[in-house]
C-alpha cells in the first residue's frame, strides 16, 4: 500500500484519545512511507491526521470541495491540495488516489464517505482493503449493526467480513496488508435467504 485514505471528523470529539490516536495514525502512515490522502482541512481529527504525518516528513495531499474551504478551514500545509467542486468528486478523487482506506470516528459525512466506499466495494467497483480503527469502542454500535443486517438477511457474511477493525493502528494496516477482495458478488438469491 502506497497510498490510503481516512476519513474522520471535522471535530476533535469528547475525549482526548481520538486526536490522539489520529495523529499516531498519521504519523504511523508517514513512518511506513505510505501517502496520506484526506479531506484537505486544518480542523478536528481532519487536521490532526494530516499533521501527525506531516510531523513524520510524510506527503499528505487533500482534496476539499471549493465550498468547504472557508467551513473547514484548508490547510495550508500540505503537500499538495486538490480543490474539487462537489462532494462526490471528493469521494471519487480521493478513491482514485488510494490503495485503501481507514475510517476514524466522525458524524455523518464520516459515515456517508465510509458507507459509499464499503458499497463500491461490495458491488466489485474496487478491491481495496476498508479498515474501521475502533478508538475506545466508538463503533462497537456499527459493527453490531452490520451483524444484525447479516442475521436478518440483507448482507452476506462475506461482505461483513470485508470490513476490517481493529483498536490498533499496527494491527489495522497489517490485516489492511492482507486483505483478499471476495469473489462473490452482492446480490443474494431467494435461495440463500
Amino acid at each position: 500500500m502506497k497510498s490510503i485514505t481516512v476519513f474522520c471528523g471535522s471535530s476533535f470529539g469528547s475525549d482526548a484519545i481520538f486526536k490522539d490516536q489520529a495523529v499516531l495514525l498519521g504519523q504511523t502512515l508517514a513512518q511506513q512511507d505510505i501517502q496520506l490522502v484526506y479531506g484537505g482541512a486544518d480542523v478536528g481529527l481532519m487536521g490532526a491526521v494530516a499533521d501527525g504525518a506531516l510531523q513524520e516528513g510524510g506527503k499528505v495531499i487533500g482534496v476539499l470541495p471549493r465550498f468547504l474551504q472557508s467551513k473547514e478551514i484548508a490547510h495550508t500545509r500540505l503537500t499538495e491540495l486538490i480543490v474539487v467542486e462537489t462532494m462526490h468528486e471528493r469521494k471519487t478523487k480521493m478513491n482514485e488516489l488510494c490503495d485503501g482506506v481507514i475510517v476514524l470516528p466522525g458524524g455523518y459525512g464520516t459515515l456517508e464517505e465510509f458507507f459509499e466506499m464499503i458499497t463500491w466495494a461490495q458491488l466489485g467497483l474496487h478491491q481495496k482493503p476498508i479498515g474501521i480503527l475502533n478508538i475506545d469502542g466508538f463503533y462497537n454500535d456499527l459493527i453490531k449493526l452490520v451483524q444484525n443486517m447479516v442475521e436478518k438477511g440483507f448482507l452476506k457474511q462475506v461482505n461483513k467480513e470485508m470490513l476490517l477493525i481493529s483498536d490498533s493502528v499496527n494491527e489495522l494496516l497489517e490485516k489492511m496488508r492482507n486483505y483478499k477482495a471476495p469473489a462473490v458478488g452482492k446480490w443474494i438469491s431467494k435461495e440463500e435467504v
